[in-house]
């Protein structure tokens, strides 16, 4: 038995929207949030974060449902289907990348958009294949959007060379997204190394200094994209505000912060959002895992409230309290 129990939550509004469909009568896709706590090769414990923040995840559903009040949550609610994978066996782990690729195929088959959490960044591995193939099959530009404190492309002398969390943007099955880190606190990788693999960075650095001109080149190459995905690995964080990571790395990004780079990524092109590197163990009083799902309800509101037909009733001020963090 887990000794957290997910947070419940209390709302108060006076109006809500009503459950959007889409112009034509039919219904607006759904989100499939997937649950994938793998945790091998790096961030030993990152999965029981995921096994924590799905539980809080469908506590967060199931409140929205016994709410007699309209809130924003409706806008959403009818949308969303959570799916849990387990690793309870050799043979799980042995196809833990052919798994993550199948689940994920059928997401974006179905026109669905996809919120995939998992326990290390390597979990988001099968991502960046299925968008690799994804590109080459129908062309167009396709570009991940990545909120991570390290550049995934060690090489260095005492980095391992096999599949690892810390290389595994090496090891895509085919050529890579065009990503654009935000947050980097890389100091040693040499900049021609890192164009090799990345379109542009954005360490945490420049950003405190001034993020005007990299939140202006980010929604410039997200609105001309064919589709964006958002991949944010929980240590792009400040570990002030998020402690719960295995390699907390100084001098990271705010939360506001954080939503500003969000708000400049986000257009219709985007099609989901990976988080990883959640260590539950590492939290202080629920300060991370309340970041965490707060951050993913407002991500679904903004998803769903600027769908055609969501946006019925205006919008009305909205509390969220909350009896327990």
């Amino acid at each position: 038995m887990r000794s957290h129990q997910p947070p419940r939550r209390k709302r108060s509004g006076n109006s809500g929207p009503r459950s959007p469909s889409a112009d034509n009568g039919r219904p607006l896709p759904k989100t499939q949030a997937v649950f994938f706590p793998f945790d091998l090769f790096g961030s030993a414990g990152s999965g029981a974060g995921v096994e924590l923040l799905a539980d809080a995840f469908r506590e967060m559903l199931a409140d929205n449902r016994r709410e007699r009040v309209p809130t924003r949550a409706a806008s959403y609610q009818k949308r969303v289907r959570p799916r849990e994978f387990t690793f309870e066996n050799l043979a799980a782990y042995d196809a833990w990348r052919t798994r993550g690729r199948q689940a994920i195929r059928r997401v974006f088959q179905n026109g669905d958009f996809l919120l995939w959490v998992t326990g290390n960044h390597l979990g988001v591995l099968p991502l960046y294949d299925e968008l690799s193939r994804m590109a080459a099959r129908d062309g167009g530009d396709t570009v991940v959007i990545q909120l991570d404190a390290h550049l995934d492309i060690y090489n260095l002398t005492d980095c391992t060379a096999e599949l690892s969390h810390g290389n595994f943007l090496l090891h895509c099955d085919g050529p890579l997204p065009a990503i654009i880190n935000f947050g980097a606190r890389e100091l040693l990788l040499r900049p021609d190394y890192v164009r090799q693999f990345y379109r542009s960075t954005f360490p945490a650095a420049e950003l405190a200094v001034d993020p005007e001109p990299a939140l202006r080149a980010l929604r410039q190459a997200s609105r001309s994209a064919k589709r964006v995905f958002i991949d944010l690995d929980c240590d792009v964080f400040d570990p002030a505000f998020f402690p719960a990571v295995t390699q907390a790395t100084p001098f990271g990004l705010t939360p506001h912060l954080v939503l500003r780079i969000l708000d400049a990524a986000w257009s219709e092109r985007v099609v989901g959002v990976a988080v990883s590197e959640f260590c539950s163990g590492r939290d202080r009083n629920d300060q991370s895992l309340a970041l965490l799902i707060w951050l993913l309800e407002y991500l679904l509101l903004k998803k769903y409230e600027a769908e055609p037909g969501a946006a019925l009733v205006p919008r009305r001020s909205f509390v969220d309290k909350r009896s327990h963090f």
